[in-house]
Formats: C-alpha cells, structure tokens, sequence
C-alpha cells in the first residue's frame, strides 16, 4: 500500500504536506522489513532538523533503524503515542503510526522528494 497523495524518500519516510506543516512516519513496505516494532526514539518539540538528517530511531525485533528528516525546519509535534503503543508504526504507518510533524522551512526540497510512483519503482513493486 502506496498512497498516491504522499512524497517519500529513498530511506522509506513518506511525507503528507498540510499548508506549512509535514507530518512524517515510515511506509508500510519499511515496517514490514523491520519487523515487529518495540520501541520509537522521537524528536524532541522545538529540535531543528536537517533533510537527510537523523531524526529519530525505532527498534525492532530484528534491528535499530535511523528515521531521517525528510525536509528541513522545526518539530512542531510529535506522536506521544508512540512511546505506550510502538506497534502503531506496524498496525497504521500512514495513520495512528505517524512520527513527527515539521514545520516546512524550505519548498524547494518537497521537489526532491519522491511521488508514489518512484517510490513504488525504487522498492521494486
């Protein structure tokens, strides 16, 4: 499942755009390689980040894996939910398993990220 209204990165984040904000989360081909997630390192409300900066981390049964910024600016909120209920990442990647939402800083850089159909391209479906 790829939904057509997101931007993604080549590191498996996807990107949903509401005016000057992102929200951010993995995709659902990411949780499935990692596996049963334990555990979700967040941003901290307030942090600068960087695009294809680390940003978080989440851990899994099989492996820890870093979550990269996939635009510039500002965490605005993140996914309190996650640190009670980890396995939202793997039940709902692109609803109740969202990470972090950003301030978008700079435009430019929603270009470079990926359509659904790259991404679809990229993973191989």
């Amino acid at each position: 499942m790829i939904p057509s209204d997101l931007k993604y990165t080549p590191d498996h984040e996807w990107v949903r755009e509401k005016g000057d904000r992102a929200t951010v989360g993995i995709t659902e081909y990411a949780q499935k390689e990692l596996g049963d997630v334990v555990y979700v390192e967040l941003p901290a409300i307030g942090e600068k980040v960087k695009a294809k900066t680390e940003m978080g981390s989440i851990e899994s049964v099989k492996a820890v894996s870093d979550i990269y910024a996939p635009l510039s600016g500002e965490v605005l909120a993140v996914n309190e939910e996650l640190q009670f209920n980890p396995e939202l990442v793997n039940q709902d990647p692109y609803g109740k398993g969202w990470i972090a939402e950003i301030e978008i800083t700079d435009r430019e850089e929603l270009k470079k990220l990926l359509s659904a159909e790259e991404y679809r391209k990229l993973i191989g479906e």
